[in-house]
């Protein structure tokens, strides 16, 4: 069976077999049937506290709560889309002050290596954001195997119009729309935000995303499995191929290469691990000769997936907020 992806001129194109991208997980990886669609569960809460705790033991994960005074609206579909398998619903969590009035939105897009994760992992910060004054969705997206580069893409960007058109029913300010993403979602809302569009973002929020795939250590990774006939990395799987295979991917899905006017300002969040932030400084150095603002919140000694736990998850919600406040609400 064989993959398929459109490309942006709509045309399908074979991209990689299904068999070869199950071989391309990880030996951890739990590959299962989730409404019809193969997805890889590797990526969770429970599992990631418990490889973390083993050097951090004083770490504590944070789990859904609904705030007093906080609504929730639950697996809204946004898109269906038709893939090898069959029909796939995409959804979104809806979460907002519990009133009548209206507030800015901030789309949440979970991370997971563009082949694992799910929107629950973004809940508990979408709960106590919503509580800040703000609506916050966290979204679905189709992700390896069920789709390479761009659908995801092209998915978020669906999404933002749909919040747009939506915006009355959920007491939306469709004219303040922030994205915001960790780890693969950083980089995902990084993109967004830079490229833009629709016109319709006006903040990014960026928890240890890269800014730019086109680096010394990726390229080299990917063109080093070529040579020895190794599996890819799970970057190059899902932009198609190596660098020297498919350079517009590769520049296409980096942030870096889209900065210009119609770029909004980013608030990056991030751990003390630097590959995580492959491109930032380039970004802000960018962004800031265009009259961009950005602010950085750099945590010491930190995991990559430091907004999953405490001490580190009340301080984020409040850089998030913050923040937002500072674009939308003038504070």
């Amino acid at each position: 069976m064989i993959l398929y992806s459109k490309n942006t001129s709509g045309m399908k194109t074979a991209l990689i077999s299904v068999i070869c991208l199950f071989s391309a997980m990880t030996l951890t990886a739990q590959t299962v049937i989730i409404d019809g669609v193969p997805r890889d569960t590797s990526f969770t809460l429970d599992g990631t506290y418990k490889k973390e705790r083993k050097y951090r033991p004083y770490i504590e994960p944070v789990r859904t709560s609904l705030p007093e005074g906080v609504r929730a609206y639950e697996g809204v579909t946004y898109k269906t889309v038709s893939n090898p398998w069959g029909e796939h619903a995409l959804k979104m969590n809806i979460y907002r002050p519990d009133d009548d009035k209206k507030y800015p939105v901030l789309l949440m897009i979970h991370g997971g290596g563009w082949n694992s994760g799910n929107p629950e992992l973004q809940v508990p910060l979408a709960q106590q954001v919503a509580a800040r004054g703000y609506v916050t969705i966290p979204v679905e997206y189709r992700l390896i195997p069920e789709a390479l580069y761009p659908a995801g893409v092209e998915d978020l960007e669906d999404a933002i119009t749909w919040i747009y058109k939506n915006a009355k029913r959920y007491g939306i300010d469709r004219k303040k729309i922030a994205v915001s993403g960790c780890s693969a979602g950083g980089q995902l809302a990084m993109l967004l935000g830079t490229q833009n569009k629709s016109g319709k973002i006006g903040a990014v929020i960026n928890m240890d995303g890269i800014s730019s795939f086109v680096t010394e250590e990726s390229v080299g990774r990917a063109r080093e499995a070529r040579k020895k006939g190794t599996t890819l990395p799970v970057d190059a799987i899902w932009l198609g191929g190596t660098y020297e295979e498919r350079p517009d991917n590769w520049k296409g899905a980096s942030a870096l290469f889209w900065i210009g006017r119609q770029s909004v300002p980013v608030c990056f969040i991030n751990s003390s691990i630097p590959r995580f932030h492959n491109g930032r400084d380039e970004a802000i150095e960018q962004l800031h000769a265009l009259g961009i603002y950005t602010e950085v919140h750099t945590f010491d000694d930190t995991p990559h997936t430091y907004w999953f736990f405490r001490p580190w998850f009340d301080d984020t919600v409040s850089y998030m907020a913050d923040f937002l406040d500072k674009i939308f609400k003038g504070k």
